[in-house]
């Protein structure tokens, strides 16, 4: 099976662990977060597409943390 046979749906799984990787090499948390953010609502779109319930609710639970550190815990501040 060549890239080209590559169906979307594992595409999109590429694209959500490239984003997850991609956020592990950044050195301002900020930056790190809002690509994690990206990774996690990929992974969760491709959990959704499986469907798998164990990939929907941990990337669901990661973008929420990410988003409460990103905008209410902000604001708190």
């Amino acid at each position: 099976m060549g890239f080209i046979d590559t169906s979307i749906t594992e595409l999109i799984g590429y694209v959500a662990s490239l984003g997850i990787l991609l956020s592990f090499f950044m050195k301002e948390i900020t930056k790190l977060r809002i690509v994690n953010s990206i990774g996690c609502i990929f992974f969760v779109i491709y959990g959704i597409m499986l469907p798998s319930i164990p990939i929907i609710i941990t990337n669901a639970a990661i973008l929420g943390v990410n988003f409460y550190y990103l905008f209410v815990r902000k604001v708190k501040s």
